[in-house]
């Protein structure tokens, strides 16, 4: 852990996890606490397979080894979770972001007023796939924009990458939102993202597998 820190710097990379690239749950925390080593910008709990009480359980212990190293946690889709354990930082899909802020921007309410969902939160980080998505997001209060997919990858088989212009295009269309890119990053196209004007890249088996 030591000389991947000292190689790179990733301050630029959002970690996204994946418990069954880690084998055992024992294996998985071990996982955890060397990424959050590393001190990445953040973490995203992804982890879908899990029910609503063994994410919730899964976020208490990965919320700890987060605090620990004073690395960002985001709770992904789980509002009551991250509500439950005072995490202020939530990633939610297109879909749910829209789901929980559209009914406020009909009815002419503050975005952030007292009984908006948002106003729990310091940063809502949205899962974008289309242009169009990113001016919406950033419309309707997203504070973070993940986009994807950049480049072809394991995840996502046979789904072609869209490209780095078009990741260059969202981030110009993003209200200055950082935009963090996802689907086939590495150190060795960090670069390229970061040249493309996004705030960093996301990685999950490259973190995962470490």
């Amino acid at each position: 852990v030591r000389l991947m820190k000292h190689t790179y710097d990733f301050s630029k990379y959002i970690a996204v996890t994946n418990r069954q690239l880690a084998g055992s749950d024992d294996s998985y925390f071990s996982q955890i606490e060397k990424i959050a080593a590393l001190e990445p910008h953040a973490v995203i709990l992804r982890e879908k397979e899990l029910n609503r009480e063994e994410y919730a359980v899964f976020a208490a212990r990965v919320k700890k080894i987060c605090d620990k190293y004073g690395v960002t946690l985001f709770i992904h889709s789980h509002i009551d979770t991250a509500r439950a354990l005072c995490c202020k930082h939530l990633h939610l899909s297109f879909a749910d972001f829209c789901c929980n802020t559209e009914k406020h921007e009909n009815d002419n309410s503050d975005l952030y007023d007292a009984d908006n969902f948002l106003a729990h939160f310091v940063k809502i980080s949205v899962s974008c796939h289309s242009i169009d998505e990113v001016r919406k997001a950033a419309k309707l209060g997203a504070t973070q924009i993940v986009l994807g997919n950049i480049f072809e990858t394991d995840c996502k088989k046979g789904l072609p990458g869209k490209g780095l212009d078009f990741l260059k295009a969202a981030c110009l269309e993003s209200s200055g939102l950082p935009v963090y890119a996802i689907g086939g990053i590495s150190p060795a196209n960090i670069g390229d993202v970061l040249n493309a004007g996004a705030a960093g890249g996301c990685m999950m088996s490259g973190f995962m597998n470490m």
